[in-house]
């Protein structure tokens, strides 16, 4: 609040700044606010120029800010097509909703840097896609950089009469993929996922395990998953 009274008359929060008020993604560096005409730098924003339209604005937590849909779409100018779909889908996630939808701001707004980018993460669709870190969105990086199908992420239901709780998914492929960033280190939970490993492979579910080290060399994963996802379930 003290950013935005600090930049004048009609500035309200915006960008990454607007995406950590609403819970989409983590604050970080500079506070960015947007205003309706320049203003003089000040110490500790980053202000953006813009006049924007009744309906791309709204109060959170009583600040003036961009709607949810303002904030993905300013987003798209500056986050990589994975990062702006996580904050999409989290979006999704937490049922936050605008006046205008993402999709009439984009036809709004035709020219703008990184449309493209909001109208691939639109086309994967409500959901099925949703990331929880940054080693989740990397992952689906590299298989969208490859041509590899996406597994359904943070799956937890019922498939095929077997409950299932993973990282990622391909059902038709009966493949679940973990994610080990280092949230799995303890003793007790590394015995718990090895049960559960064993029990889904008994009712015919494969499961690998895939590391950063994995995602950063990159090579051999994508060698053994294009394997995998020729094989039948």
């Amino acid at each position: 609040m003290a950013a935005v009274l600090a930049a004048g008359d009609g500035a309200v929060l915006s960008h990454g700044s607007a995406a950590a008020l609403w819970g989409l993604r983590r604050a970080s560096g500079l506070i960015d606010v947007t205003t309706p005409i320049p203003r003089r730098r000040r110490a500790r924003l980053r202000l953006h120029a813009s006049a924007l339209a009744a309906d791309e604005v709204t109060h959170f937590h009583g600040i003036p800010t961009t709607t949810v849909a303002r904030t993905i779409l300013d987003l798209a100018a500056v986050l990589a097509p994975q990062q702006l779909e996580a904050c999409l889908h989290e979006a999704e996630y937490q049922r936050l909703s605008s006046p205008t939808s993402l999709a009439v701001l984009l036809a709004r707004h035709r020219r703008r840097r990184g449309n493209a980018s909001a109208r691939r993460a639109l086309a994967h669709g409500p959901g099925r896609y949703r990331t929880r870190t940054e080693m989740e969105a990397d992952f689906l990086a590299l298989l969208d950089a490859h041509g590899l199908p996406r597994p359904d992420t943070n799956v937890s239901r019922t498939i095929h009469g077997r409950r299932i709780e993973a990282d990622g998914v391909w059902v038709e492929h009966g493949l679940i993929v973990e994610l080990d960033g280092g949230s799995h280190g303890t003793a007790r939970r590394f015995e718990s996922d090895r049960s559960r490993d064993r029990a889904n492979l008994a009712d015919g579910w494969r499961t690998i395990r895939v590391t950063g080290r994995h995602l950063r060399e990159g090579g051999e994963l994508v060698a053994d998953l294009r394997r995998l996802l020729r094989q039948p379930p």
